[in-house]
């Protein structure tokens, strides 16, 4: 029986370099010469520090322009409220969703029984199996799901006849 999956992943070597890029252009830029501006990137977050909120805006601003570019969507980085200390030092962090999680997943599953395709979809380890019987009902799916925003990333992998 053909099936696919729906997954929400974000490729983290793009990420790896979208923060380099910006790692450069901090170091370049004019109004951040001589501050303590840093960007760190461990499992799935980003973790911007600078002096001060101005600058944590800007160097947030550089890091999500540069994700962009390098084409990850943004609807899977979740922007935390920025944490700023008495002393002036702000910080901030963006979290990156990897999977779907529960609500989002039923949400999908909902829509497709909801559009009346004639298919069968479970949730496994943080993605959605779509089967049916003809691959054209499963390639509208697809569509389906690609024309509407459920906000959060969707891609699709894993079609075997």
């Amino acid at each position: 029986m053909p099936s696919f999956d729906i997954v929400s992943e974000v490729d983290k070597q793009e990420i790896d370099n979208a923060l380099n890029q910006a790692r450069k252009e901090l170091a370049t830029r004019f109004d951040f010469k001589g501050s303590a501006a840093e960007i760190a990137y461990e499992k799935d977050k980003i973790t911007l520090t600078a002096e001060d909120a101005n600058r944590l805006r800007g160097l947030r601003e550089i890091v999500i322009g540069k994700l962009s570019k390098r084409g990850v969507d943004l609807r899977n980085i979740e922007q935390v409220e920025p944490d700023i200390s008495p002393l002036g030092h702000a910080r901030q962090e963006l979290k990156i969703q990897q999977g779907l999680e529960g609500e989002k997943a039923k949400e999908i599953i909902k829509a497709i029984k909801e559009a009346g395709f004639k298919v069968q979809s479970a949730l496994q380890d943080r993605q959605i199996r779509v089967t049916g019987k003809k691959k054209d009902e499963l390639q509208s799916v697809i569509q389906f799901v690609r024309g509407k925003d459920f906000e959060v990333a969707t891609n699709f992998k894993n079609f075997r006849d």
